[in-house]
This record gives structure tokens, C-alpha cells and sequence, in this order.
């Protein structure tokens, strides 16, 4: 863990109580949510995130887990609110960890007097689905007890937008960071690829309808740049749903490599019937624009499934030759 102090502006705020959308089409009314009976918890005293805020570690909190605590009344005066959070940080030498953050803010009147506002009444037309996430927010008093404040909300069941805004105008000093996993390796980030895919060979073969069995040349043109990502599927994905492969190797082919390659696909067969899952599976995609995407199972069933940019997906039979090329 390590520390660290300097004033962040608005944004570091706003950021935290970001909005997903997740369509802005009307959806019903919620209104504001049922409220846990009592005053507020009040907790001896603040030690860190860590021990009060685990879940943050784990995930991002739950939307709305805030907005149903008791709301802030007159028996508790906040002089200080500490926000729990967590982001994707940049490492030097390449690729990007999970980082667990605890900033504090003293400049606490104007969110607290926002705190203490009453939830409004059901709004009478529709709502957008539009979902607010706010941030995992402890208020401290000058002794050191601390509390989680209820998130006053509007008539569709979000934040008030008195909250978002006294959230957005905090001055925040970073207290603390600790780094929770690793997101992306530097070797996934140097070789261009994502540090985790899944295998859409069995994805698309388990979900219908299937691919149609076809032969034929490689749906991404002979003259492009072609990035290769192979992934390892732990034994514990194959066989599920959408299997999870992490980041084995990649790299942009040479030329005359990825015209070695399209050779070897363009004379695959149909695909053959089987069930076995496979342990390593290579995505082939240009480099350097969106389009076509090849996989090929390099063990197990070995197949090979083509998604062109346009028209329907079909499966092939790789060959020796052909994995031999991408291992």
C-alpha cells in the first residue's frame, strides 16, 4: 500500500458517481426506495477502506446498495467524507492493474446539506434507463465515528441532483492505494491484445443455430496487417457457458506469415462432429481496424470458426499444419 496527498479536481468525483447507460428509452416509475427503519449506523471509530468497504476490493458496488440506508438527520455532524473506490492504473513498464483508492474531502457543507434532503416524490411520467452509480461514501465526525449516509433520491430512484453535484464540487486528497489484481499483463499490452477472451468456437457451437460447415479462403483480406492473441482456457472455463481465456502470446504476423496462414485456412474441410474442449485457442483480427475475426481451436476439436464482417459465420476442420502455424 502506498500513500499519497495532493488535491484532485471535480472530475476524480464525478468520475466515481458515473453514469451507465444502459439505453435511454422510458422505463417505469421506481420512485424513491424503501428505507432500512431507524437512525443511521453509527460506527466507532474509521480505520481505513479496507476492513469497511471489502466489497469495493472485489467489484464494483452494488448500484443502489447506498440508497436505501437511513438518511443523514441533525444527530450526527460530518466534518469529513471519505470515498472508497476503485480504477484501472497504468503501469510504467507497460499494462494496467486494479487499484483500490480511499480519498477524503473537507469541504463537506455543501454534501451534507444535500445528504439531509428528503427523497422526492414518484415522478409521474416515465424514466430513462439510465443507471447512476454513486460512490462508496463514509461521513467521519471530529471524534472519528463514521457512518454510510442513505443517497437521497429522486423520483425515478436515482441520486438527487443535489447529491451528484455536492459529489462532483469535492476536493479530494488521495489517502491511500493498494493494487488489487493485475488487468492487463505487459506482455497482452505490448503484443496488442486483451488480456482476457473467450473461446467463440464453443460459444457459437453451443448456442444455435450453428455455424454452417464451409470451406473456402479466410474471411480477412490477403493485403491487411493480422494480429494473433492466443489464449489458455483453464480447465475449470472448458465445458461452461462463454469460456474465459487468458492471454497466452500474440503478435502481428509478418506478411508473408499471415500468407502462410490464409493458404492453410483456405484449405480447411468442414468441420467434423465432436464435443472435446479445447485448451488454447487462437483469434486472428486485423491489426489496425475493426472487421472479420478467425479462432482456431489448437487442441481438441480443433476447429475453425470464420465471422466475417458481413453474412453468416461458418466452421471448418483445422489440420496440423495450420495450429503448427499459430503455436
Amino acid at each position: 500500500m502506498s500513500g499519497g496527498s495532493g488535491g484532485l479536481m471535480a472530475a476524480a468525483a464525478i468520475a466515481v458517481v458515473g453514469v451507465a447507460i444502459a439505453g435511454c428509452v422510458p422505463s417505469g416509475s421506481p420512485g424513491p426506495p424503501a428505507r432500512d427503519g431507524g437512525p443511521p449506523r453509527i460506527v466507532e471509530r474509521w480505520t481505513s477502506c479496507a476492513p469497511a468497504a471489502p466489497e469495493v476490493g472485489g467489484g464494483l458496488p452494488v448500484p443502489g446498495a447506498a440508497t436505501g440506508l437511513p438518511l443523514l438527520d441533525d444527530t450526527f455532524t460530518p466534518v469529513t467524507a471519505v470515498l472508497c473506490g476503485q480504477e484501472a492504473r497504468q503501469r510504467p513498464g507497460g499494462g494496467r492493474d486494479l487499484v483500490v483508492t480511499e480519498r477524503r474531502a473537507d469541504d463537506v457543507a455543501a454534501l451534507v446539506a444535500a445528504l439531509r434532503l428528503p427523497d422526492e416524490p414518484p415522478a409521474r411520467g416515465a424514466c430513462t434507463a439510465d443507471l447512476v452509480l454513486p460512490p462508496w461514501l463514509a461521513l467521519l465526525d471530529e471524534r472519528g465515528g463514521w457512518l454510510r449516509p442513505g443517497i437521497p433520491a429522486d423520483g425515478c430512484g436515482k441520486p438527487r441532483a443535489e447529491v451528484r453535484a455536492a459529489l462532483g464540487g469535492l476536493r479530494l486528497t488521495t489517502v491511500s492505494t493498494r493494487t488489487v489484481r493485475e488487468i492487463e499483463s505487459a506482455e497482452a499490452a505490448a503484443a496488442g491484445c486483451a488480456q482476457q477472451w473467450a473461446d467463440m468456437v464453443a460459444v457459437r457451437t453451443a448456442s444455435g443455430p450453428s455455424p454452417t460447415r464451409a470451406t473456402g479462403p479466410p474471411p480477412i483480406a490477403a493485403d491487411v496487417a493480422v494480429r494473433l492473441c492466443v489464449y489458455r482456457v483453464p480447465a475449470r472455463e472448458q465445458g461452461s457457458a462463454k469460456p474465459a481465456g487468458e492471454f497466452a502470446y500474440g503478435r502481428v504476423l509478418p506478411p508473408d506469415r499471415w500468407a502462410t496462414v490464409a493458404r492453410a485456412l483456405a484449405e480447411t474441410g468442414p468441420a467434423a462432429a465432436c464435443a472435446t474442449p479445447a485448451g488454447r485457442v487462437a483469434l486472428l483480427r486485423p491489426a489496425h481496424t475493426p472487421g472479420a475475426e478467425v479462432y482456431v481451436e489448437l487442441d481438441g476439436c480443433r476447429r475453425v470458426l470464420n465471422l466475417p464482417a458481413t453474412g453468416d459465420p461458418s466452421l471448418a476442420q483445422a489440420d496440423r499444419t495450420l495450429t503448427d502455424l499459430l503455436t
